[in-house]
């Protein structure tokens, strides 16, 4: 009997064993499960071409550091016909009252030898597919990563684009195009060809939610990222104007600014000036980020996104569901609003827009923020106009370059703030003034740049990402780069990529001095070590 017992509880005491090894391993799965559902996502590269002459990063951070306007005249390389679109009475059909713009330079050049893509082919390629397929390529390679390795994994695109307007310059072509205008002009090979140039096995996603659409992409690649849909993601944004339509239509409902300038939250404010370009964020599970050795340039923490629903008017924005999705992406993020500095707003400069996005503002952050220690409000729209599409990721690229400098770019054409808008309580101010952001809060504190309001409508997709200045010494650096056709080569000469990263990689892709094209260059460059940033603040 003794022995029958002494059996059984030892039978009792494995199982209680086994029960709580499982119920252990249980608890480790839904806290790796959970950790991976807000884990950070590290930006690893961008790459950019914007109006202004803009064609990296870091000539995006020189424009706004020197406070330049990059607007310009019209463009006289597209067909349009200037004498009779530009008229100073909106009631006219067709025309436009203002004159200036963002325009982004050669915007119909395109290397097709470089992508084995036809001549033909090319000219009945939409010119935001032909933009996105360089900036694809160049953001790659400033993630330190040979883009041909990237064949056959799980590396995700996804675009936000919104007028495809090309496809009316074609309607009338010659028939030798014909079998190729049905994939040049549609939306979803923005992404889809970027996939297929590069062998990507990921999701290839085309999104157009307006203003937001490339907020909205970093969104959906943040979410895949960590549900493990893909383990890269380049993600952003194009726009480009084939046709003045958008001009057109903004002049006849007066929404534009004679002057073609965003005056955000300005009170000289009246009305918006369009603009065009194309960025994108490579982009990685900041763990992976970690073990592969990739830089780390800034990360998300956090993003939401939401509808205004039954607002005042179809393009009208609301107030109250701002106020909701900025408070969703800060939860996301864990962060409260007293941990974000600065906020790069949309702040298109219209009457309607501008004031009710910073009211959303104040009466989300102003209660955790002081006159001693503003939220500081921005707006790159100042310099470059708004490019649409492109818009969002724009502002994030140079918040990032903001965040690894450890400044705050004044936004231009501010006469005094908006009289629309109650700023008396003074803990949210516009940056009419370049600023350190070095002295900003305790020691050490990461900087954190927090949800925009992207804009009217539909859909809005607040972000957060933060990161810690590190002080390091600039290096020169200078490397080769192998390219397939001489014109890439020309090219490349007039831009710098920056330097592969000096420890040695440990992931799976090759450095991007081993593509083995023919036609070589060498490059120089100067290395400013960003902004070293991670979860935990510890540095990455």
């Amino acid at each position: 009997m003794a022995t029958d017992q002494t059996a059984n509880d030892a039978k009792l005491r494995d199982y209680l064993k086994k029960v709580t090894t499982e119920l252990r391993q249980a608890r480790q799965q839904l806290a790796d499960g959970e950790a991976r559902r807000h884990e950070p996502i590290a930006v690893i590269g961008a790459a950019c071409r914007l109006p202004g002459g803009v064609a990296s990063p870091e000539d995006l951070w020189q424009l706004v550091a020197e406070g330049r306007d990059a607007l310009g005249e019209f463009p006289t390389d597209r067909g349009w016909d200037l004498d009779a679109l530009q008229d100073p009475d909106p009631e006219r059909p067709g025309s436009c009252y203002a004159r200036r713009g963002g325009f982004v330079d050669d915007a119909g050049g395109f290397d097709a030898a470089f992508f084995d893509i036809s001549p033909r082919e090319a000219l009945a390629m939409a010119p935001q597919q032909r933009l996105v397929l360089e900036t694809a390529w160049e953001a790659v390679e400033r993630s330190g990563i040979d883009p041909g390795t990237l064949r056959g994994t799980r590396t995700g695109v996804f675009t936000g684009a919104d007028d495809q307007d090309y496809a009316a310059l074609l309607a009338g072509t010659a028939t030798d195009l014909h079998g190729y205008i049905g994939t040049g002009t549609l939306s979803a090979l923005i992404s889809g060809r970027v996939s297929y140039a590069l062998g990507l096995e990921g999701p290839a996603v085309t999104v157009d939610t307006a203003c937001s659409s490339s907020l909205v992409a970093i969104h959906l690649a943040a979410q895949a990222l960590r549900r493990g849909e893909c383990t890269l993601a380049l993600a952003g944004g194009v726009a480009v104007m084939s046709t003045p339509t958008v001009l057109t239509e903004f002049s006849r409902q007066r929404g534009l600014a004679p002057d073609g300038r965003c005056k955000a939250f300005a009170a000289g404010a009246d009305g918006t000036g369009f603009a065009e370009g194309a960025g994108l964020l490579m982009l990685e599970r900041l763990s992976d980020a970690r073990r592969n050795g990739h830089r780390v340039l800034a990360v998300v923490r956090g993003s939401a996104v939401n509808q205004d629903g039954a607002s005042n008017g179809l393009t009208a924005p609301s107030g109250p569901a701002q106020q909701r999705v900025i408070r969703q992406a800060l939860a996301d993020a864990g962060l409260s609003a007293a941990d974000v500095d600065a906020v790069e707003a949309h702040g298109t400069g219209t009457t309607l827009g501008d004031p009710i996005e910073a009211e959303a503002l104040i009466a989300t952050y102003g209660a955790e923020h002081s006159a001693e220690r503003p939220l500081w409000l921005g707006s790159l729209k100042s310099n470059i106009g708004h490019a649409q599409a492109a818009a969002g990721v724009a502002g994030v690229i140079k918040m990032v370059e903001a965040l690894r400098r450890g400044e705050l770019p004044r936004t231009l054409h501010v006469d005094e703030p908006s009289s629309h808008v109650d700023w008396s309580a003074g803990t949210v101010e516009l940056l009419t003034e370049h600023r350190s952001w070095e002295g900003e809060g305790p020691p050490l504190r990461p900087h954190r740049r927090g949800p925009p309001r992207p804009g009217p409508p539909p859909r809005r997709r607040p972000g957060t990402r933060h990161g810690r200045r590190r002080r390091r010494r600039a290096r020169p650096a200078d490397h080769p780069l192998r390219l397939r056709t001489p014109g890439r080569r020309a090219r490349h000469r007039a831009r710098r990529l920056p330097p592969l990263p000096a420890r040695p990689r440990r992931g799976p892709h090759r450095p991007v001095h081993r593509d083995r094209h023919p036609h070589r260059c060498r490059t120089g460059g100067v290395l400013v070590h960003g902004a070293g940033c991670a979860a935990g603040g510890d540095g990455a």
